[in-house]
């Protein structure tokens, strides 16, 4: 089975997927929406886990440095709850800290260009998520 990672924004939803093994994530797509109207997101969703295999969505959970909780993990928190109404799934909040940083370094020392880079950027922040995830299985 395979799993889901995902970076939640404001206007937008970074999307990555392992492999059949659970061992390497890759950037799938970024889904783009008007603030805070994650419907688009959410049947974009709908329609990946249609087509496959998905048994755990890990979802970035932004905590502040000194590990306390701001308005973006509540909202991460509240689409937990509705991804796991809505399919039924398993969801894993990640914590999520730098992943942004360290994707926006990663893609300036690819030589991405800016444009490149500000439309990838949630979906590579997704795969360090996933990734980080994966790791921790083992």
């Amino acid at each position: 089975m395979k799993k889901l990672g995902l970076d939640l924004g404001d206007r937008s939803l970074g999307v990555a997927i392992s492999d059949e093994l659970g061992f390497l994530a890759r950037g799938l797509t970024t889904v783009f929406y008007e603030d805070n109207q994650y419907e688009k997101g959410i049947e974009y969703l709908k329609q990946l886990l249609l087509k496959e295999k998905i048994d755990t969505i890990v979802l970035g959970y932004p905590k502040n440095m000194d590990n306390s909780l701001g308005i973006q993990a509540q909202k991460s928190i509240e689409f937990k709850e509705t991804l796991e109404r809505l399919f039924n799934i398993k969801v894993v909040l990640w914590d999520e800290r730098l992943t942004s940083k360290l994707a926006r370094s990663m893609m300036v020392s690819q030589n991405l260009k800016k444009k490149k880079r500000k439309q990838d950027i949630d979906k590579m922040a997704a795969t360090i998520i996933l990734q980080g995830y994966l790791d921790s299985l083992g």
